[in-house]
């Protein structure tokens, strides 16, 4: 191997500490996953975040890591929040990208007739695709309402219900935002965003529960096999990355103040208890409220979609949330009695039962852990553990994680293989661009299952049910 790491168990690899890294590395992965990550900058990058002050235990390389900037992609650093920093590239452009899951209770069967159509109503409803726009454009003093107040707003508004809000990590809202600290220039980049899906790796899927692992659990969330699930991933479009590159930019040029090593581009970071820092995090939190929003608002699309396209169906029925979690975020909390602000940068938070900031069946189950595939071959429902709140500062991966680079997907892909792909396994395909299509081809992503097994072996997410889909729709 091209870095000396240690064998801890054949789900867990540590690198010790060398030259300026304050502390060692722990990934969570297969020695196979391990040689790719060998083959992208991602170990590096995490050698660098290891080497910034104040981090605490470990830097963190979930199964799922791959390249990004600054921190890699599926990273999880805790810094002490007297002595460490904070990183916009710790957190990332796509500041609270996140995913959602809906649940239905409509039998499998029921809608094969209509997916099509569903399909064509969503694709309407939902803009998707790089710059596109909402069905209308917020007032400055709508949008500072959202960056404050986050979902609280959204369903005041009526684009939900006060459930909606329980079924949301930190419930929808981050109280330090504070929209005076988010540039013009941003707050213009969002005005007319909200209810979009975006580019990238964002989606829309409908899917079905194909397997139910554990059954207490999955009625407790309202989940049963062969029922039709929607699953959202979206963020804070291209105000949170205004916000991100505003900072990261603020950032280098103070570096040198506090003498900190800058060593990339995108791992600016300064003192967490510096006025500059705290200017950094509220903003990040008024990112992340507008992320809920717009979450929120495609939620409230899927409803009347699902309304428009099956009302028969949707008699005694609702499209509920499930639950709603974060990506790319930090956030204060309370590990192992230190107060650590813990950057997740595709990372998913994953506390378990009785921990105190879940409530309801979350507190008796633990946190829902949506856990998206590629597009292809689905993806996973699980829980938090006490191992992860013990081992990872209550974090576990976010996804499948790139294994190809989107110039790799694009030279080795072109559209009609994606669609046919598609077409076999009887997936209905909505794309805004053929090329994004080929950048988020199946093949591009690591096998979910891969994924999954340092997860489970290690203990730090507990599987409930697997879904496959049936409609995707793509930027």
């Amino acid at each position: 191997m091209k870095y000396p790491f240690e064998k801890k168990s054949d789900w867990v690899f540590e690198l010790p500490r060398r030259g300026p890294m304050q502390v060692p590395l722990r990934l969570y992965t297969t020695e196979g996953m391990l040689k790719q990550l060998e083959e992208d900058q991602s170990i590096d990058q995490l050698m660098n975040v290891a080497s910034l002050p104040g981090l605490f235990r470990y830097a963190l390389g979930m199964p799922d890591m791959h390249q990004g900037f600054g921190f890699p992609i599926g990273a999880v650093a805790a810094f002490d929040t007297d002595s460490g920093l904070i990183s916009p590239g710790g957190v990332g452009f796509d500041i609270n990208c996140g995913v959602r899951l809906l649940r239905t209770g409509i039998p499998r069967k029921a809608l094969e007739d209509r997916l099509d159509e569903l399909g064509k109503v969503l694709f309407s409803l939902i803009p998707s695709g790089v710059g596109s726009t909402g069905h209308r454009s917020f007032t400055k003093t709508e949008m500072k309402k959202i960056l404050n107040e986050g979902a609280a707003w959204t369903i005041r508004e009526g684009y939900g219900t006060e459930a909606d809000r329980a079924a949301m990590e930190s419930h929808g809202h981050l109280d330090k935002a504070d929209a005076d600290l988010v540039s013009e220039k941003a707050v213009e980049r969002g005005r007319d965003e909200l209810g979009t899906l975006g580019a990238g790796n964002h989606f829309l899927e409908i899917d079905y529960i194909e397997t139910v692992y554990d059954q207490d659990c999955a009625k407790a969330f309202g989940l049963a096999e062969n029922e039709i699930v929607v699953w959202i991933h979206t963020g804070s479009r291209g105000l949170g990355h205004q916000v991100a590159t505003d900072y990261i930019n603020f950032f280098k040029n103070k570096m040198d103040q506090y003498r900190i090593p800058l060593y990339n581009h995108e791992l600016a970071a300064l003192p967490y208890r510096t006025d500059e820092g705290r200017r950094y995090f509220a903003a990040m939190a008024a990112a992340a409220n507008y992320a809920w929003t717009n979450r929120q608002i495609i939620t409230h699309q899927v409803r009347t979609a699902f309304e428009k396209v099956c009302p028969d169906l949707m008699a005694g029925r609702s499209v509920s949330l499930v639950y709603d979690v974060a990506h790319n975020i930090a956030k204060e909390e309370l590990h192992e009695g230190k107060r650590l602000l813990v950057h997740r940068k595709g990372g998913t938070r994953a506390f378990p039962p009785g921990h105190p900031e879940l409530e309801g069946i979350y507190a008796q189950y633990g946190q829902p852990v949506l856990l998206p595939g590629d597009m292809r071959r689905g993806s996973y429902i699980l829980v938090g553990t006490e191992a992860s709140m013990e081992e990872t500062f209550g974090s576990t991966a976010h996804g499948a994680g790139r294994r190809l680079s989107r110039n790799e997907a694009v030279r080795r892909y072109e559209f009609e293989d994606v669609r046919h792909e598609m077409e076999q396994h009887r997936i209905k395909l909505f794309a805004a661009d053929k090329k994004v299509a080929r950048e988020e081809a199946p093949g591009a992503y690591k096998d979910v299952e891969e994924v999954l097994g340092p997860i489970v072996h290690a203990s730090i997410a507990r599987p409930v049910a697997r879904s496959r889909p049936l409609v995707v729709i793509k930027g």
